[in-house]
């Protein structure tokens, strides 16, 4: 007789768990993460354009999905499923992976840090004046950048997304690091910034999902995660009330569980699946209301 559950174990492809990194990062960001993931899967932390070993020269990337296509080689590097982790510019090029290009078929799970996704908040009169608060950042670096300011440039941007934490000092040769690459900025806000129909294609998610916001993080990230939960079907999410908007680095003790957690469960479920015949893990709501989950010791 053979055994359908190790014969589905010897055919089954290995997973590959691809985190993106934010703006003036790069994948080192994620050292952390992969040496808490084992080798129950294959992991590749791909430096975005503009950052790290890819930081000259680079394309001019204007949108998410020419983002997306210069990451291509590294996305085909693998040849089974994807579980996609981003944080902030990282976690909308994650989400246009997911949702808009030809890799969506091989995401497995999602797992979004705050996403950058602005655009998601124009369509709401409320919202809206995040969107345009963020857009006049955009503008105001942008004129810094065009005019040599790229010390002021990085203060604005570092000024805006440090929310409500308490300031933190950057470390000099950090600081020289992020100035070297600051220009990538412009691209990134103009990516973001002509990203449309972000609530449709988040309507069309059906692979395990996991939102992350934190309560000292700016509140236009906290309000995209919230929108965001509550259009993605069975959309988990985990709001860390004393983390900022860098909580994959002050908090990796706390995300990290959980991301390996979301990426076990995903594999497990498409595994029975296989077995079983059943198609496609159902999900489901776990939090629509961005409160605590009991595995996050300071969440809200």
């Amino acid at each position: 007789m053979t055994n359908s559950t190790r014969d589905s174990d010897e055919t089954m492809p290995k997973s590959c768990v691809i985190p993106l990194h934010c703006s003036l990062g790069s994948g080192r960001q994620w050292a952390r993460l992969i040496e808490k993931l084992g080798n129950r899967c294959d992991a590749i932390a791909p430096d975005l354009a503009g950052y790290g070993d890819q930081k000259r020269p680079f394309y001019p990337l204007t949108t998410l999905a020419e983002e997306v296509q210069l990451l291509s080689d590294r996305l085909n590097g693998s040849t089974g499923p994807i579980h996609l982790v981003g944080h902030s510019y990282g976690a909308a090029v994650a989400f246009k992976i997911a949702t808009g290009s030809p890799f969506a078929s091989r995401v497995r799970s999602l797992i979004l840090i705050e996403p950058v996704l602005p655009t998601l908040l124009k369509d709401d009169a409320k919202d809206r004046r995040l969107h345009d608060r963020f857009a006049d950042l955009a503008r105001e670096t942008y004129g810094d950048l065009w005019n040599g300011l790229f010390m002021e440039a990085l203060d604005k941007f570092c000024t805006f997304w440090n929310g409500s934490a308490p300031l933190q000092p950057i470390s000099p040769a950090a600081r020289l690091r992020m100035i070297e690459q600051v220009d990538k900025l412009a691209f990134d806000f103009a990516a973001v910034l002509a990203e449309q129909d972000v609530a449709a294609a988040a309507a069309r998610i059906r692979v395990p999902t996991l939102l992350f916001s934190g309560g000292l993080s700016p509140y236009l990230t906290q309000r995209i995660v919230a929108k965001l939960a509550s259009i993605i079907p069975g959309a988990e999410v985990r709001h860390l009330r004393d983390a900022g908007h860098m909580m994959p680095c002050s908090h990796a003790d706390l995300i990290n569980p959980e991301i390996i957690r979301h990426i076990r469960r995903a594999d497990d479920l498409a595994e029975l699946s296989l077995v079983s015949g059943l198609g496609g893990p159902k999900t489901r709501r776990i939090d629509r209301n961005v409160q605590p989950s009991p595995a996050v010791g300071s969440a809200r």
